[in-house]
């Protein structure tokens, strides 16, 4: 057996397992971001061919990311219980299977429970991922690798809309079989060479009530958001969603502070790098993942564009992701996170202005652009602020650590997807925003496209206000550390050097 196979101790690895584990997260990191940019790809062929409607067609988008969100925590624990590699390899066998499932799937209700299911295998992918890489490199070298696993995700973030558009010419549910292949490929691999290296955690609990709680909680905001413009805002199941989200909200924080072992550690939130790096990707979150829905939206309605033009149009976006991603986790390991992680926010809002001047005649480069900026932000901000999230976790918390880190993110994912689908509908009847989104009036011929260019700047708007709240707040997060050292060592070190 090769030695980067002998258990390790977190931080001590060979060089050869540590760029072993870099591959194999890369591989989960790249399924997870083809996945997302083709499926999206996919929607007006799959409202068109299952006959469905936006509510189905939503809950074919969140439902994979809703219970990826709450069960990550869970999947967090389970891997510091029964090992990190462990998990990790199911979550892919789980994430392989549900993609033959949505493969398969005869209606809307198939494809959505597929989906859920895909949700699951996802929550142990993303549980780990970022675990293993922080378990395997020394704090010296950890912002580059999470670089490099952002990078990936760059890849395929580019190549995700273009795929799906090309796999859509052949039928939808190629995007779901194309998964396959790789799937079996990061089980295989990650069953041969990943290793535990964390001492596995003696308590067996998992938190039932928080998770039910959190569930509810997130749940009802995400309904409020995304259906309030549909059926109306003032609806009493709409205002029963809010109501729900303002009353689980609280309760589920004071569960989790009486529990033994809670589903959210709140010990760590004392930590004030864990607590702002957290809130900005949050916030990070709410300001851009709905942009690729909304343009997905705006060229293949409005602008009648087909789906593997679409894909095309939109690979700048994740461009600037793929080019600075391990720029930055290199300067971060130098130079610290604050700064590069408050710098992105800042260009992320800078981006999202610059589409708020969208129009349907807007020349494409101006298009490109405002995507590359926002790119460009993402990619100053996701290495940096990862690495300063996981570096500040004790090795025998790093599971639930990065199920914290994945569950905000997340939820950011959700609400940002929610609040544009409320914003979008809000503005144009429904029926007529299904009719231009399917392709039956391509490029809403005879259509006034006005509320819906006005519905876009809002939602970009919003997305400007929470950048520039998630600047503020990762202004405050205070110095690059590492877990074993407290924030007086850190300038008493910089005071030696």
């Amino acid at each position: 057996m090769r030695s980067f196979r002998r258990p390790h101790r977190a931080g001590e690895t060979t060089d050869g397992y540590r760029w072993w584990v870099l591959v194999v997260t890369s591989v989960g990191a790249l399924l997870a971001s083809l996945t997302s940019g083709t499926l999206v790809i996919a929607l007006p062929d799959i409202l068109r061919d299952l006959h469905t409607d936006l509510f189905a067609l939503m809950w074919i988008i969140i439902g994979y990311t809703l219970v990826a969100t709450v069960l990550v925590l869970n999947a967090g624990r389970v891997a510091d219980m029964f090992g990190r590699a462990r998990t990790y390899t199911l979550g892919f066998v789980i994430f392989t299977a549900a993609s033959v499932f949505c493969a398969v799937a005869a209606d809307a209700t198939q494809l959505i429970a597929g989906r859920v299911v895909q949700g699951i295998g996802g929550a142990f992918l993303m549980a780990n991922s970022a675990a293993l890489v922080t378990d395997a490199f020394p704090r010296r070298e950890l912002g580059r690798a999470l670089g490099v696993n952002a990078m990936v995700v760059g890849v395929g973030l580019i190549l995700g809309p273009i795929l799906g558009g090309w796999l859509t010419g052949f039928g939808w549910r190629w995007v779901f079989w194309f998964n396959v292949p790789i799937g079996i490929a990061g089980t295989l691999a990650a069953w041969a060479l990943l290793v535990e290296q964390a001492k596995p955690s003696t308590n067996r609990s998992i938190d039932w009530a928080g998770s039910g709680l959190y569930l509810v909680g997130l749940m009802g905001l995400m309904s409020a958001l995304a259906f309030g413009g549909i059926y109306g805002w003032t609806t009493p199941w709409v205002v029963g969603g809010i109501v729900a989200f303002a009353i689980a909200l609280p309760l589920f924080l004071v569960v989790e502070r009486r529990q033994r072992e809670p589903l959210l550690d709140l010990d760590l939130f004392r930590d004030r790098l864990f607590t702002m790096g957290n809130l900005t990707g949050l916030l990070n979150g709410i300001a851009r993942n709905g942009v690729l829905f909304l343009l997905v939206f705006y060229l293949q309605g409005a602008k009648g564009d087909d789906p593997v033009t679409a894909g095309i149009l939109l690979s700048p976006l994740a461009l600037g992701l793929l080019v600075l991603s391990p720029i930055s986790g290199a300067l971060a390991d130098r130079y610290g996170s604050r700064e590069l992680a408050t710098l992105g926010m800042i260009v992320t809002a800078i981006g999202l202005a610059g589409l708020m001047t969208l129009a349907v005649d807007t020349p494409y480069w101006q298009l490109a652009l405002w995507q590359l900026v926002i790119g460009a932000g993402s990619g100053l901000f996701n290495s940096p602020n990862t690495s300063a999230v996981m570096g500040v976790v004790p090795p025998e918390k790093r599971g639930i650590g990065a199920g914290t880190r994945m569950m905000l993110t997340q939820t950011g994912f959700i609400v940002s997807i929610a609040l544009a689908i409320g914003l979008v509908t809000s503005a144009m009847d429904p029926k007529v925003l299904v009719a231009i989104f399917s392709g039956a009036q391509v490029g809403g011929q005879g259509i006034d496209l006005d509320p819906f260019i006005s519905a876009l700047h809002i939602a970009f708007a919003a997305g400007v206000v929470a950048s520039i709240i998630g600047a503020v707040v990762s202004a405050m997060r205070g110095e690059h550390r590492g877990w074993d050292q407290r924030p007086s060592q850190v300038g008493e070190r910089a005071g030696a050097a």
